[in-house]
C-alpha cells in the first residue's frame, strides 16, 4: 500500500539577520538573544523536505545584494522549499532577476509582484504598505499604499495563469494589510476579489498588538514576525 506524505506550508518573517552587518538583534531585548538559533532549531523539528516554508520580509539588514544573500545562504542547510518577499528592511533587495541567479538552490524562490505553484499551493506575494486604520499611516503613505495594491493586482494575474480548481490561495505580503478594527483595504478588497484561502504577513514588533490569527471574509490572516511568534514557525495550513 502506497501512502502520500502531506505537504505542510509553515512561516516566519522579520528574522533581521546580519551576518555581514553590525546590527545584533539583542539590543531589543534579552528575547532576542540568539534568535537565530532559536528558529534553526524550531524549523529542524518541524519542517520535511517537501514542505514549504514562507519568509515574509526583513531578512537581512544587508544593505548590497551580497550581504543580503549571505544571511539567505545560512538558511541553506535547513528542509523545504523557501519562499521570500521584499520587507521594508531589505535594502539588499534590489533587482529580482539578479537575486534569482544569485540564489543558493533551487531550493530558493525570491517573489515580486507574481506567484510561484507547488502541486495545488500557489503563493502570491509583493511587500505591501503600511495602510489606512493602521496606527502609523499618515497622508504621505497614500501614494505608496495605491502603487503597492497595484503590484499587488500584477501578482493576482499571474496567478490567474496558473490557477486550477481546487488550489489553495497563499498571499505573502510584508505589512499588515488592515488596521485592528478589520477595515476594508485596497489589499483586503483584492484578497476577497482574488479568492484568496490565507494571507501571511509580517512586520510588527514588540508591544504592538495585532492578533496571530484572525478572519476576515472567509478569509483566514496569520502575523508571523518571529519575535511574536517565540522564533517558531507557524503552521499555515497542510495539503
Amino acid at each position: 500500500m502506497c501512502y502520500t506524505v502531506p505537504m505542510k506550508v509553515w512561516a516566519i518573517s522579520d528574522l533581521h539577520l546580519s551576518g555581514l552587518s553590525n546590527k545584533p538583534m539583542n539590543v531589543f531585548g534579552p528575547d532576542w538573544e540568539g534568535h537565530f538559533d532559536k528558529i534553526k532549531a524550531d524549523w529542524q523539528e518541524k519542517v520535511g523536505p517537501e514542505d514549504i516554508v514562507l519568509l515574509g520580509g526583513d531578512t537581512s539588514w544587508g544593505m548590497k545584494p551580497e550581504e543580503g544573500m549571505f544571511d539567505v545562504r545560512s538558511l541553506a542547510g535547513l528542509a523545504g522549499k523557501k519562499v521570500f518577499i521584499r520587507g521594508n528592511h531589505d535594502y539588499w533587495w534590489n533587482g529580482i532577476t539578479k537575486l534569482r541567479t544569485m540564489r543558493p538552490d533551487d531550493s530558493f524562490y525570491f517573489l515580486q509582484n507574481d506567484c510561484v505553484k507547488f502541486g495545488s499551493v500557489i503563493v502570491a506575494g509583493s511587500r505591501g504598505w503600511t495602510c489606512p486604520g493602521s496606527t502609523d499611516f499618515t497622508e504621505h503613505d497614500m501614494a505608496l499604499y495605491r502603487r503597492e495594491a497595484e503590484r499587488l493586482r500584477l501578482a493576482f494575474h499571474e496567478v490567474e495563469k496558473v490557477r486550477e480548481k481546487g488550489d489553495t490561495l497563499i498571499v505573502l505580503i510584508h505589512f499588515p494589510p488592515m488596521g485592528l478594527k478589520q477595515e476594508d483595504t485596497l489589499f483586503t478588497d483584492l484578497f476577497k476579489e482574488n479568492r484568496a484561502d490565507i494571507v501571511v504577513f509580517g512586520h510588527l514588533h514588540g508591544s504592538v498588538y495585532f492578533p496571530l490569527r484572525c478572519e476576515k471574509d472567509g478569509i483566514s490572516y496569520l502575523l508571523t514576525s518571529c519575535d511574536k511568534t517565540h522564533f517558531a514557525l507557524t503552521r499555515v495550513c497542510e495539503i
